[in-house]
């Protein structure tokens, strides 16, 4: 990619991130384009549809996330390590208001690579806190990132209870303790 291209790609990918923070994903993607000083045209030569630009913009976030995952595998508490990870998945998901379950939603070959990729990462926290003996056994990092978005969602529907996701991800997790 040309290096004034490479620019333009990225600020769109970083106002479309503070547009989906402040305005959620239903943001017009002509402001995304205005703030980022170019034409919409750019916008769609860069991503074809909403989607797409969602979609990178998810990606782009991933990817801290798997690598927030790889510094706490070696963390002394492997439960904590897991909970820390789960929260931040769930902090990175509250933080964009309906991207994460927008793109979630959809099943194409991208977003079963992000999902995977996800599930590896924090499969490895699971599994170590699993050996570990502080996680019951035949809990999968699927059913706990399912729960972790749905309490996302719970968060997202009740705003003016800004505790709400602390309080329900600490009953996850004292439900997936041993003992």
């Amino acid at each position: 990619m040309r290096a004034d291209a490479q620019r333009n790609y990225d600020r769109l990918l970083e106002e479309a991130k503070q547009a989906f923070i402040v305005h959620g994903t239903d943001v017009a993607l002509e402001d995304i384009a205005r703030h980022a000083g170019v034409g919409i045209g750019t916008l769609y030569r860069h991503f074809p549809d909403r989607y797409s630009l969602m979609n990178a913009v998810f990606i782009r976030e991933l990817d801290a996330l798997t690598e927030r995952a790889e510094i706490l595998i070696d963390a002394d508490e492997p439960a904590d390590a897991l909970f820390v990870w789960l929260r931040s998945v769930g902090a990175h998901s509250a933080m964009y208001r309906g991207l994460s379950s927008a793109i979630l939603a959809q099943s194409d070959g991208r977003m079963l690579q992000c999902k995977a990729r996800l599930r590896e990462s924090g499969g490895a926290l699971l599994a170590r806190a699993q050996e570990a003996g502080a996680v019951r056994e035949g809990i999968e990092i699927a059913d706990l990132l399912k729960l972790t978005s749905a309490i996302v969602l719970c968060a997202e529907k009740n705003p003016e209870d800004r505790k709400t996701f602390d309080r329900l991800m600490s009953l996850a997790v004292n439900g997936i303790l041993v003992g």
